[in-house]
């Protein structure tokens, strides 16, 4: 399995392997981000009704302490991401972010454009912030869409949608149409292999977990 690349195995339809490549994602995390392994724990634990009791004080604590920091690993980029986050305490301006946090509640995860949108309106978020905190809050619906997951898929040579990767920019941030149609290919397989093995373990998360950990 350590030799398998994701283009075998996006074409695989031995679900043990998938499997195996997921599990794998735990094993780096637990190697090369040990310092977060716990974080990422809890993270992927996450659901709406825990962040229905926080006040607009818990809310932001929670998106600086928890959520940035499992997104955002690299210190600068951490750096970066909660200057714009923390605009809401020094503006006092709370009461917007927690606006924000009841339309995410009250969400139609169905609609990703508006997903995407309700969410980027977090200072310090943009397409992949956004859609990394919509797949910890709803993994049956989006997966987290970064550099990576496109990196993984331009390696499989036969993907039909490699013209539209190959025109991405992720460096420069990704475009919120981008961040749709990615979503929607990560549903697309998650439903496939559903589909295939008569199951409904599969996620569009699950999918952009094993992306990650296949995008070498």
């Amino acid at each position: 399995m350590n030799t398998i690349t994701i283009g075998k195995l996006w074409e695989s339809k031995n679900e043990s392997l998938w499997k195996k490549c997921l599990d794998r994602y735990w094993d780096f995390v637990e190697v090369n981000l040990r310092q977060n392994y716990e974080l990422e724990r809890e993270m992927n634990a996450l659901s709406p009704q825990d962040l229905e009791p926080l006040d607009s004080e818990g809310w932001y604590n929670f998106l600086k302490e928890k959520y940035f920091r499992w997104k955002y690993t690299d210190s600068r980029r951490y750096a970066t991401t909660t200057k714009e986050l923390r605009r809401y305490t020094e503006e006092n301006r709370l009461d917007e972010l927690l606006s924000i946090k009841k339309k995410l509640l009250a969400l139609d995860v169905s609609d990703i454009k508006i997903g995407l949108k309700t969410t980027r309106a977090i200072h310090g978020l943009g397409t992949a912030g956004a859609s990394g905190l919509l797949s910890l809050l709803y993994p049956g619906a989006f997966g987290t869409v970064d550099q990576f997951v496109i990196k993984a898929l331009l390696n499989i040579p036969d993907i039909p949608e490699k013209p539209i990767l190959e025109r991405m920019k992720p460096s420069s941030g990704l475009s919120l149409k981008n961040g749709v149609f990615l979503i929607k290919l990560m549903r697309q397989k998650a439903d496939e292999l559903n589909s295939t093995y008569e199951t409904n373990f599969w996620t569009p998360r699950k999918i952009d977990m094993i992306l990650w950990i296949t995008r070498d």
